[in-house]
């Protein structure tokens, strides 16, 4: 199975004139917590998508440093010149696996046009993505040979395969045929 190809998330905003810091911020957030993506200013909220341009944040290089401190990671601020105007791109990395960003307590999502609180199951979901997986770990540690071919059913695994289950000695190397066993 091949893996799903991920889609860019593209936030467009008007901004004509300016653009509220606090808002950026906030959008920031949201975008890294969705896994990253494009915010773009000077382009039409609805559609069609038209450049009108933008006079907001005349020092990009300085609107990127003032993100880093305030928000902790790195926004990437492009100018793009376009015929019906200046338009900002701001490149909104993803956020580390297992962790959430927040906003003054507020972790950030986006909701159609607006942005709202995270919830309880979507952060539960990220903060789990850090967590090892059970299958990189061992389930019990310790066991003999008998153990593991009890908890195996060895006799039943041989049975489905037609095989006279002859001894411990046997399975277990049958099991090393197969690259299925235990540490000795």
């Amino acid at each position: 199975m091949r893996p799903r190809p991920r889609l860019i998330i593209l936030e467009f905003k008007e901004a004509k004139n300016q653009y509220d810091n606090e808002k950026l911020c906030e959008y920031c957030v949201a975008l890294a917590n969705e896994g990253g993506g494009e915010m773009l200013l000077g382009v039409s909220n609805v559609l069609p998508r038209n450049v009108v341009g933008t006079k907001a944040f005349n020092d990009p290089l300085e609107m990127e440093e003032k993100l880093f401190e305030t928000l902790g990671f790195r926004v990437d601020i492009e100018e793009v010149s376009h015929p019906d105007g200046r338009v900002l791109v701001f490149h909104i990395p993803s956020r580390p696996r297992g962790t959430a960003f927040n906003r003054k307590g507020a972790y950030l999502m986006r909701c159609g046009s607006s942005l709202v609180p995270m919830s309880e199951d979507q952060l539960r979901k990220i903060f789990a993505e850090g967590k090892p997986s059970w299958l990189d770990g061992y389930i019990v540690k310790g066991l003999s040979k008998e153990d593991v071919a009890k908890l195996l059913h060895i006799e039943a695994y041989f049975g489905l395969l037609s095989l006279p289950f002859t001894s411990m000695e046997a399975a277990v190397d049958r099991l090393k045929a197969f690259e299925l066993h235990p540490s000795d």
